[in-house]
């Protein structure tokens, strides 16, 4: 018996290792929110635009740092930090996981 619930928690234990970090971001929010909020700088596809930066394929890690650098104003640019302050944490992480599967 005790063997057969060791062997049970070792597999979830197993299945939980498998389930990636950022699991609970939505693709499709970041991406509406990327349309209306983020097309216009840096593309529709995230390819960068002018002096903007190309957003698609950088990490989501990357991504949420450069976000919450705007909001903390240690990075300076004062459109995208009055856009990082409005942005509540779920959309910045939704946003920054769209712009990773854009690869």
């Amino acid at each position: 018996m005790i063997r057969n619930l060791m062997m049970v928690l070792a597999a979830c234990a197993l299945i939980g290792a498998t389930v990636p970090v950022n699991a609970g971001d939505d693709v499709a929010a970041g991406k509406t929110y990327a349309a209306k909020k983020c097309k216009a700088c840096h593309g529709a596809k995230g390819e960068g635009k002018k002096k903007n930066p190309p957003l698609a394929g950088i990490s989501v890690d990357d991504h949420v740092k450069a976000m919450m650098d705007y909001r903390k104003g240690s990075r300076k640019h004062k459109l995208m930090q009055k856009l990082a302050k409005k942005m509540s944490d779920k959309q910045i992480s939704d946003v920054a996981a769209y712009y990773k599967s854009l690869k």
